[in-house]
């Protein structure tokens, strides 16, 4: 009978982890099931801005008002990114996940069946809170989970964040054709307290909490346990190692201690992190997020048009995502996203340049590949970069962090864009964003770090702590 591995620390649970050649059986029912997360936070994104115009019609919303509605979720991320980075790093990975369902859920039924502006606002506050939770855990969760060899199949988060914004849009349709009439927004925003509800149940009975965190939390045991029932690797826990007996006796990790992630090695990860989840966000909710809309410019004044317009180019962006775990591990992270910024540098200043002065199929193969390059590159490795370029101590406040800084992007491009419109008009909002993505590409090149280029934080922690223990022997061992 094979003797079974010894777990000292962060650094063999993440070795045992990365041995595995696949995800398999239960591991990868919990691995979609925290994907899961991100579709419900993409499908009720998508919920408001497949409903934007018959809402605005029916409760004759100003600019102003629309612009504080599509704000307000990306908004209360800026706060709830780092908060649920402090609470994944403080009481585990899990209950945040399932804390955040419960605010979804609340949040949907609310504006749902909301009399007037105010009380929407409250539930897009609440889709907010649990916005800004989920995102920060479920990337940080998903790196733990998955074997270093499969690193880029995080990038797959942005074909799910576009099958979300598809299926909603499909629902939409859907409910358009049942006559719902200037009421299918509340169906449309009410769908996504279905879909929660699905979640939190599919969560709460099978996730498990992450090895890696158990482990530099000193719980080798219940580690040891949970490699077990997640992957069905067999180890036995050992003496904790020099590393997992400091981290277990330090202080936990919080926003005091977030400075770590400024100095150092850390400081130009999370520069480059930082740059490419605000430059994506701020492009896309610029511009994509709003794409019913600008269907109907391209296709005429038609719901159902613009919708099956909206529902094609997300089918790009399904391509891209998918494409992206491919690009990832081949050009690595970095240089994927500036590739991408690039394309969309060039999609942004033809969209400004022929605006309404092409042929309707010019006009929609522009946006076409604004959406291909975005969700191939800086789309996908915005959030992917993050969880996969600190160790397991900060990294879920790693995760935090860099998503509040896209959420301030997220926020600029809702808000600003429907204000920019009004002012200069669409062809010259356009050119005026493709500063940012210009931008992105120039930092892209600029810093060198890509973490599927390099060992996993984890393991070099653990080599660290190896070499420490190692150091401590030695002198009992020539005493003797």
């Amino acid at each position: 009978m094979a003797q079974r591995p010894s777990v000292k620390g962060v650094g063999d649970v993440v070795a045992l982890i990365d041995g595995l050649g696949k995800i398999t059986g239960r591991a990868q029912v919990i691995w979609f099931l925290v994907f899961g997360g991100l579709f419900l936070d993409a499908y009720s994104n998508a919920a408001l801005s497949a409903g934007l115009g018959p809402m605005t019609t029916q409760m004759e919303l100003t600019s102003t008002q629309v612009s504080i509605l599509t704000a307000t979720a990306p908004a209360l991320a800026i706060i709830f990114n780092p908060v649920g980075g402090w609470l994944a790093t403080r009481i585990g990975r899990v209950p945040p996940l399932l804390i955040a369902k419960v605010f979804a859920i609340a949040g949907a039924l609310l504006a749902a069946f909301a009399g007037d502006f105010t009380v929407v606002w409250l539930g897009r506050v609440l889709v907010g809170v649990a916005y800004g939770i989920d995102f920060a855990v479920a990337m940080a969760l998903l790196a733990e989970y998955t074997p270093a060899k499969l690193g880029g199949r995080l990038n797959l988060w942005q074909a799910v964040w576009y099958v979300a914004t598809t299926s909603n849009l499909a629902l939409a349709l859907l409910f358009f054709n049942l006559n719902v009439g200037a009421d299918i927004w509340r169906w449309s925003v009410g769908s996504a307290a279905v879909v929660a509800v699905a979640l939190l149940l599919g969560q709460w009975l099978m996730l498990r909490e992450s090895p890696t965190w158990l482990a530099s939390k000193g719980r080798l045991d219940e580690a040891v346990l949970n490699l077990d029932r997640i992957y069905g690797i067999e180890a036995v826990a050992g003496k904790p190692d020099e590393a997992t007996r400091a981290a277990s006796e330090a202080p936990a990790i919080g926003f005091r201690q977030a400075g770590v992630l400024f100095r150092g090695d850390y400081l130009p990860r999370t520069i480059l992190s930082s740059v490419i989840s605000l430059g994506q966000s701020m492009q896309y909710f610029a511009v994509g997020w709003y794409l019913p809309l600008i269907s109907l410019t391209i296709f005429g004044e038609s719901f159902e048009k613009a919708t099956i317009g909206s529902m094609v180019f997300n089918a790009f962006g399904i391509a891209g995502g998918l494409l992206s775990a491919y690009f990832g591990r081949r050009l690595g992270l970095r240089l994927s996203s500036a590739a991408g910024f690039a394309g969309v540098f060039v999609a942004l200043v033809a969209m400004g340049l022929t605006f309404e002065k092409v042929p309707t199929a010019v006009a929609f193969l522009l946006p076409v590949l604004f959406i291909l390059c975005h969700s191939t590159g800086p789309g996908a490795n915005g959030k992917s970069i993050a969880a996969l370029s600190y160790s397991s101590d900060v990294r879920a406040l790693g995760t935090g962090v860099t998503g509040m800084v896209g959420s301030f992007g997220s926020v600029a491009g809702l808000y600003l864009f429907p204000q920019i419109k009004e002012g200069l008009g669409l062809a010259d909002t356009f050119l005026v964003l493709s500063v940012v993505p210009l931008l992105g590409m120039i930092t892209c090149l600029a810093i060198k770090w890509d973490p599927m280029k390099a060992p996993s934080p984890d393991e070099v922690a653990g080599q660290d702590a190896a070499g420490a223990d190692a150091r401590e022997s030695a002198p009992a061992a020539a005493a003797r």
